[in-house]
């Protein structure tokens, strides 16, 4: 049994992933930190039956209960900060979060230090499939589409993908940067045009688009729900209790 500490437990992501973890055989849900809700018991915000969590306010409660496994979504402001007390504390940790740079040094870390821009296994087969397109059709761009809330742009899954893109081309392309609006053409990373789009009504989307002689390509992965990223989530807190340092990126776990 994985004891499993959430932080942001009552955040969208958070709460999913918390109400996975509570009811899987394997895995033990033994604390939450939320700011908004600490002192609530965890059966009655989150809706766990039999749950004797009771959410709390900062990691010292992760300690308290012997936590394996920390899972983060909370920001990137705050991620690093988290990544650095599991590390010091001997807790493997699960980020989920964006917006911030992954540090090279964690891959000298005693526990495991997974992170991911996105979770939704789906998500990781766009970026698999893109990078094999990348191979015979170097032109592309991105385009990802968000709720209004999100505080990054371009999301990380696209930014991870346009790196991977870049590195799988065998030949450069560049499209023409000319703009009559500034920043029609979106921004550029990699070499890879990106164009982030934020609406209220949408979860979490991107595709891929690659051009050739007379052709195109595209590769689209939808999250209609944030369920979507729990199997995801589940698979790395198995996975991080037994590989130190760090991995980066869900596909790197896929077989």
């Amino acid at each position: 049994m994985i004891r499993v500490g959430v932080l942001g437990a009552t955040g969208k992501v958070g709460a999913e992933v918390c109400r996975a973890v509570h009811a899987d055989e394997d895995l033990e849900l033994a604390a939450g930190i939320s700011r908004s809700k600490a002192g609530e018991p965890a059966s009655t915000v989150l809706g766990l039956e039999n749950s004797d969590v009771v959410l709390a306010e900062n990691l010292d409660a992760f300690d308290a209960a012997k936590v394996a496994v920390a899972v983060d979504f909370t920001s990137g402001s705050f991620a690093p900060e988290h990544i650095a007390w599991a590390i010091e504390h001997g807790v493997h940790i699960v980020v989920g979060t964006t917006g911030f740079e992954v540090d090279e040094a964690w891959r000298e870390a005693p526990v495991g230090v997974f992170v991911a821009p996105n979770f939704a296994i789906g998500a990781a087969l766009m970026q698999r499939f893109a990078r094999e397109a990348a191979r015979y059709l170097p032109a592309a761009e991105i385009v990802e589409l968000h709720h209004d809330g999100k505080a990054d742009a371009p999301s990380g899954t696209a930014a991870a993908t346009a790196d991977s893109i870049a590195a799988a081309r065998e030949d450069t392309w560049s499209g023409p940067a000319s703009e009559s609006l500034r920043g029609v053409r979106g921004g550029e990373r990699a070499g890879i045009r990106i164009h982030s789009i934020r609406l209220p009504g949408l979860v979490a989307h991107q595709e891929v688009i690659f051009g050739g002689q007379g052709q195109t390509l595209t590769i689209r992965h939808d999250s209609t729900d944030r369920t979507s990223f729990v199997p995801g989530v589940l698979m790395a807190i198995r996975w991080v209790t037994t590989h130190a340092g760090l991995t980066v990126g869900l596909d790197a776990i896929l077989e």
